[in-house]
């Protein structure tokens, strides 16, 4: 019982923002960040997610290159709950009920996985927000993966921070217990919906680390690894995580080619 009010809670929530975005659109730039912020936090909180955050948040007008480990679909609102930004997406997902038409106003950028020719515009795009003061979050292991291993952050995004010359701010996410949260192999997105809202004590936390300078890490490639390494190091005296029942059999740090961002 107590699943399904948080599924109809949650839902509403959701549903809540599509409704009442659009009068988000008078409200200054602040405005529409702390409206974010409150309205993630909402339906985090209805689906049963308790959120901690560790870390100081970066001043809300800092330009930023936001780079953060990708466990589930919770990422997302997750992230927008602390540090709310322009998300970078798979294009897939503006096709998706209620949440694409939302995403798509809250300003996602959408990139094809399947036309590499448009990663260069997809940078641009990204540069442009940065170089005008705004924020990008990525997801740069490109699918979520569960475990201390991870996977390699990809490079192209940080060439984004590179062209608008703005800081890395790379961020650490963990969920205890995991295997509620987990997202893995040909997992449908309706069934990891409901293990989150059947757990119990389900915790997301977000973990802030020192922002990465482009200066001192010149190319992409450089930066990406720096990025990686402080995300990681987060890790490295934890112990070991797995990922929920359904895939137990699977190494921890299992990936998913269908991942919701």
């Amino acid at each position: 019982m107590l699943a399904v009010v948080r599924l109809v809670l949650g839902m509403t929530a959701v549903l809540a923002g599509v409704v009442l975005s659009p009068l988000a659109v008078p409200l200054s730039s602040a405005g529409r960040r702390a409206l974010v912020r409150v309205w993630c936090r909402l339906v985090l909180r209805s689906f049963g997610v308790r959120v901690t955050v560790t870390g100081t948040p970066a001043p809300v007008d800092a330009p930023l290159l936001i780079v953060a480990n990708h466990i589930s679909w919770l990422d997302i609102p997750l992230v927008a709950s602390v540090l709310p930004g322009r998300m970078l997406a798979k294009r897939e997902v503006r096709q998706w009920p209620v949440l694409g038409p939302l995403a798509a106003r809250g300003g996602t950028i959408f990139i094809d996985r399947d036309r590499l020719r448009a990663l260069p515009e997809t940078v641009r795009t990204m540069a442009a927000a940065m170089a005008g003061g705004g924020r990008v979050v990525v997801f740069p292991e490109g699918s979520t993966w569960c475990g201390r291993g991870g996977g390699a952050f990809r490079h192209a995004a940080f060439q984004a921070a590179l062209d608008a010359s703005v800081p890395v701010l790379p961020v650490r996410i963990e969920y205890r217990p995991v295997g509620p949260a987990a997202f893995v192999g040909e997992d449908p997105l309706g069934a990891s919906l409901w293990r989150v809202v059947a757990a119990r004590g389900l915790t997301a936390e977000i973990r802030i680390l020192d922002p990465i300078s482009t200066i001192q890490y010149p190319n992409r490639r450089a930066l990406a690894r720096a990025a990686q390494r402080a995300v990681a190091s987060e890790s490295a005296n934890r112990p070991s995580l797995s990922v929920h029942q359904r895939v137990s059999s699977s190494p921890a740090a299992a990936s998913s080619a269908r991942t919701p961002a």
